[in-house]
């Protein structure tokens, strides 16, 4: 094989390893074949010093552009007409009603009842990719004023689930959307000088910059939901075109579902909305479209939007207001963190005062100061974060100034990184009632009603301050305290004697190891198998497990080498907790070496719950549907990955059929 017939080679299997791995959720390579064939296509494109326009290399953005260039789209780009409540999507439904009746009354082709197709609306920035008759992605715009963008081909490239070639014959524009995951967002604000201030900015930033490795950073995703304009092909429905967008590889949305009356709208309005805290990526809105594309072309347009279509908007999960000052809080591991005062603001139908200040290295990065307009962006209802200031709003402004003792029992503060830590770990009150609260919780050693109030409380008025301590009180000592009476007494006393026997995992979890989360800690058991094994373990021995890096082995080699800890241990022993390790045995079920995907709302599981129990019968769970999928588990409101599993002819278990299995 010559060297050019080689490079093509190269880049096609590299190409198809990534549609595998970004795409499919599948990957047939290891990474480290992946890179051997990678670097081989690197020394042959500077050998022959040529690039196939769809090679992967160029996903690297190794280029500085002068200018953006303009670009024509071949089909506009129309903006979405917007609703903000039911009322609206029902005026909407009317008129499509009233247009269809009425055409049907003229005429005798007969056009369907409206079927809406609800899709989500992700808030990035709009790509538009054009692909010649050889299937090569030519082309890379935003949408600028919906008939001419600019030309980001180059930073799209680095969008590494985006195909650059596809087996089509067709040319075609396809619509998506750029994002950046969460996931990417918090990666690349830990080490960036200047910190991005939401996931649309890092998107739109990417695209929108002429230093294309600048976008390689920030990682971008991509999904894809329209053709805009297509030679020699012609869909009927909206299905049809997602099916031919799916088939031709692109990465998708798997939530496509089709509703005909407005209570079925109502409901899938408000699962999305549920759901939307939970998303790795952005979504500001629900996309409703009638599916039927003859009656599209007849509804048409307005000047500005389809009538065929409407966007039905969330509430805004972003605001400004003004940082009034900022409290410093100790917590279990004696971190001094700070937590910003705010003047209040509406964000979503919720009043926030408080935000979020992760450090003082993050407060200075952000430039954020007492007094200045801030950015604040809350999701998954926990609470906001403060993602920059807005300019020129810091005059009369006052910085932040790192407190030289704990705001609690008045030790010295040390730094250690980017963190300040009270060094008063013996009786920092904070720290060691939320040491006992966090043993105490049901993914530790589960003792019902032991709440932060409770250990206070226990801490102030029995000088309850150690683990130990909890196994000692007795029942006088607890009904003479205000709030507990014989009956709260013996259900408390009940639950702490109960959980003396324990699992390994949760006892190692409850001991509360820096950055040793539940996963971590059953790893690390599984690694070990006894707790001897583990207080012993070198450092080799548990960088070696999976997840498991230098920060999590050092925090646990320092947190067994510290004297009070394995005082307070032994003493734990001593007073009957008596953790146990079983190895978990994989039951042999018809799930047994199936690689199994999960869909729709399920009725008798959480996601997590649901993937635990598959993996204890011995399956392998996968999050995308292809033809190496065995079974497809699905609940309600199921998408495109039951309609791919049916179309693959792949097996469908229902929730209530996969329930009667186990």
């Amino acid at each position: 094989m010559n060297k050019e017939n080689r490079m093509e080679e190269l880049v096609e299997l590299l190409n198809r390893y990534s549609h595998e791995y970004y795409v499919l959720d599948e990957p047939t390579v290891a990474d480290i074949e992946y890179d051997r064939l990678y670097d081989e296509l690197v020394a042959l494109e500077k050998e022959l010093n040529r690039v196939l326009p769809y090679s992967p290399t160029l996903r690297v953005g190794d280029v500085v552009l002068p200018e953006f260039k303009k670009y024509k789209h071949k089909a506009k780009l129309w903006s979405l007409d917007k609703a903000q409540s039911i009322e609206e999507i029902k005026d909407w439904h009317k008129r499509n009603l009233k247009f269809i009746k009425d055409y049907n009354d003229l005429n005798h082709e007969q056009l369907p009842e409206p079927l809406y197709i609800l899709t989500k609306k992700f808030d990035g920035l709009t790509l538009n990719a054009t692909y010649d008759t050889n299937g090569v992605m030519v082309t890379a715009a935003t949408r600028g004023t919906g008939e001419i963008g600019e030309n980001v081909t180059a930073q799209a490239k680095t969008i590494k689930s985006l195909p650059l070639k596809i087996k089509c014959h067709n040319e075609f524009e396809i619509h998506g959307e750029a994002l950046m995951t969460t996931e990417a967002f918090e990666a690349y604000n830990k080490e960036s000088q200047t910190p991005l201030k939401n996931l649309r900015n890092g998107a739109a930033g990417a695209l929108r910059n002429l230093n294309v490795k600048e976008t390689a950073r920030r990682n971008l995703s991509a999904y894809f939901y329209d053709i805009g304009h297509i030679d020699g092909y012609r869909f009927d429905t909206y299905r049809e075109m997602l099916k031919f967008i799916e088939d031709k590889g692109f990465p998708m949305d798997d939530y496509a579902v089709p509703c005909r009356t407005i209570d079925e709208i109502q409901e899938q309005l408000d699962y999305i909305e549920s759901i939307r805290g939970d998303l790795n990526y952005d979504i500001d809105g629900v996309v409703l479209a009638i599916d039927d594309i003859k009656t599209r072309e007849l509804m048409g347009y307005t000047v500005k939007f389809p009538k065929w279509a409407i966007a039905y908007k969330f509430a805004a999960e972003e605001a400004t207001t003004k940082l009034l000052e900022v409290e410093w809080n100790v917590g279990r591991s004696g971190r001094v963190a700070p937590t910003a005062i705010l003047e209040p603001v509406d964000i979503g139908g919720v009043t926030v005062k408080r935000a979020t200040l992760n450090n003082m290295d993050d407060i200075q990065r952000k430039g954020v100061k007492i007094g200045a307009t801030v950015f604040l962006r809350r999701s998954n209802d926990v609470i906001p974060e403060i993602m920059g200031i807005v300019q020129g709003s810091d005059e009369d402004t006052e910085k932040i100034i790192i407190p030289e003792v704990c705001p609690s029992c008045g030790a010295k503060v040390k730094q250690d990184g980017v963190h300040y830590f009270c060094e008063n770990s013996l009786s920092c009150k904070p720290q060691l009632v939320k040491s006992i609260v966090h043993y105490g919780c049901r993914d530790a050693m589960n003792i019902p009603g032991f709440s932060e109030k409770t250990a206070s409380q226990l801490f102030e008025e029995l000088h309850i301050k150690s683990l130990p301590d909890l196994y000692r009180m007795k029942k006088e000592d607890l009904i003479n305290l205000e709030r507990f009476g014989e009956k709260k007494a013996e259900k408390l006393l009940i639950a702490i004697e109960g959980s003396k026997d324990c699992d390994l995992p949760s006892f190692l979890y409850a001991l509360g190891i820096p950055n040793v989360g539940k996963k971590t800690a059953k790893d690390i058991v599984a690694a070990f198998k006894s707790f001897e094994g583990i207080k012993n373990a070198r450092f080799e021995e548990l960088v070696e497990i999976k997840d498991v890096g230098d920060k999590v082995a050092e925090g646990v080699l320092t947190f067994f080498q510290d004297e009070k800890v394995m005082s307070n241990i032994e003493e734990l022993f001593e007073l009957g907790v008596n953790p146990k390790y079983e190895e978990s045995i994989i039951e042999e079920s018809a799930f047994t070496g199936k690689t199994v995907v999960v869909t729709g709302t399920l009725q008798n599981f959480k996601r997590p719950e649901i993937k635990k129990k598959l993996e204890e019968l011995g399956a392998k769970v996968s999050g995308s549907v292809s033809k190496k999928t065995d079974m497809v588990i699905y609940g309600e409101n199921a998408g495109s990955k039951y309609d791919k599993a049916v179309d693959l002819g792949v097996q469908t278990i229902a929730e209530e059929e996969f329930m009667g299995m186990i």
